[in-house]
């Protein structure tokens, strides 16, 4: 059955280029690599720049994900491709920034913070040789040391809190096989299509694996007209949006324990940003405070927090998301929708959240622009701006979550009347390490990958 399959990969007429205007590098979900989705983004992006005169960055917050390919003999390393997509932000960031990263390099000033993930920390590694690049005086680039920091995965709740939270592994368990059981209509109509096609017995199972090797060859190899080539543009796009439900249901809207669990993150973003507020009002000497807080997770990290600010949402579904109330699945293609993994967390994917200080303007004084992989996103909570007052951010973005804290959203037994949720950092770490002890096969997978 293989050598036939493989005589069959080798000899078919590519399906995909029945359509040359088709690149199925833009339709795989979360396995799109990050260059390909920045140009998915320009093509759709309505402006490039809309900050106000007299506005200037004072404080970034980045939160970033790296995928990683499980090809060689030891999987879960970064690859060369995603060495060079970080490095090359890195690079992009200082520039487009360059009033914020001008100063000397100190830890409290550019703190760098990655999970104790291999592949998270090699990312801030390569990320920081770019932000730093001709900054120092080690070898002919003129690199420079820096400090990468992480907590311990039992403590980590604002960048691993998937990892620790209980309900949420209990959720994501008992919902898998009815993902599962939704994408089984897709993949048997496509299988169904590629037996008549090929005239081969086509199991399910066998489109699941040959459409998995089409994204791994797809996206780090630059390979379309062999796996891929097996599948039309319209199956391609039946299987993305397989792909989409999946991202959707267990790591994004389709429950809000999905972006609950990520608070200690929007916290840590907020408080951030009040304490460079505080620095430019108390004009505080440069050098002694911080101008950004870099961070970098995994995919569980950024498609959470993407949810937590109502990206890539109509008006009325951020309304029921503050509410709590379910909101329909992506619709099937060919119907549009802004739900794609794609665009949501490809490779790479990050969120930007650029406090500016705008002395002029009488309304405000601080404004928040969120920029999703590099480019200005409408925040629905924000009546559809980029460029969102802070006062008003947190109030109608950040406020309405702030009454679910981390114990209460993944402990089992939510509420005790006569006793107040346990906060200290010791009672964090016990319920994560029984978490962690209760889970002997944690997923390595950031992404939908298993």
């Amino acid at each position: 059955m293989f050598a036939i399959l493989k005589l069959l990969l080798l000899s078919i007429s590519s399906q995909l280029n029945a359509d040359q205007g088709f690149d199925v590098r833009r339709h795989l979900c979360t396995v799109t690599r990050y260059d390909v989705a920045k140009d998915i983004a320009n093509a759709s992006a309505v402006a490039a720049n809309n900050i106000p005169n007299g506005c200037t960055p004072i404080h970034v917050n980045l939160v970033g994900w790296k995928y990683s390919w499980r090809g060689k003999l030891k999987g879960g390393e970064l690859i060369r491709k995603g060495e060079e997509e970080l490095y090359n932000l890195g690079i992009r960031i200082r520039e487009r920034f360059s009033e914020l990263f001008d100063e000397e390099y100190h830890p409290d000033v550019y703190p760098i913070k990655a999970t104790q993930v291999p592949r998270a920390s090699a990312s801030a590694v390569a990320f920081g040789m770019g932000l730093l690049s001709e900054k120092g005086g080690l070898g002919p680039a003129q690199h420079r040391a820096f400090a990468v920091t992480s907590e311990i995965p039992a403590s980590d709740i604002i960048l691993r809190f998937h990892d620790c939270c209980g309900n949420y592994k209990d959720f994501k368990k008992t919902q898998e096989p009815a993902v599962d059981k939704l994408k089984e209509p897709v993949l048997d109509e496509i299988t169904s299509a590629l037996v008549s096609r090929y005239g081969l017995k086509f199991t399910r199972q066998d489109t699941a694996t040959l459409w998995s090797l089409c994204k791994q060859e797809a996206s780090v190899l630059d390979i379309t007209d062999q796996a891929c080539g097996l599948f039309s543009p319209s199956e391609v796009a039946l299987l993305e949006w397989a792909d989409d439900l999946e991202l959707f249901i267990l790591k994004g809207y389709g429950n809000s324990i999905n972006y609950r669990m990520g608070v200690p993150l929007l916290e840590d973003v907020v408080h951030s940003m009040e304490q460079a507020i505080k620095a430019n009002e108390e004009k505080h000497p440069p050098g002694s405070y911080e101008k950004a807080r870099l961070r970098f997770a995994h995919a569980e990290t950024v498609v959470p927090f993407t949810c937590l600010l109502g990206l890539f949402l109509e008006g009325s579904e951020f309304q029921k998301i503050q509410r709590e109330e379910p909101l329909e699945l992506p619709p099937k293609p060919p119907q549009s929708r802004n739900w794609r993994g794609s665009t949501v967390a490809p490779f790479a994917g990050n969120n930007m959240l650029v406090l500016h200080s705008c002395p002029a303007n009488s309304a405000s004084k601080y404004f928040v622009q969120v920029l999703h992989n590099e480019q200005p996103i409408p925040m629905t909570g924000c009546n559809g701006s980029d460029f969102c007052p802070f006062e008003e951010f947190k109030e109608k973005i950040v406020a309405p979550h702030l009454k679910h804290d981390y114990d209460s959203v993944c402990t089992a037994k939510l509420e005790e009347p006569e006793q107040k949720p346990a906060s200290s950092k010791l009672s964090q770490l016990f319920r994560c390490l029984l978490s962690l002890q209760n889970d002997d096969t944690r997923s390595t997978k950031d992404g939908l990958y298993k």
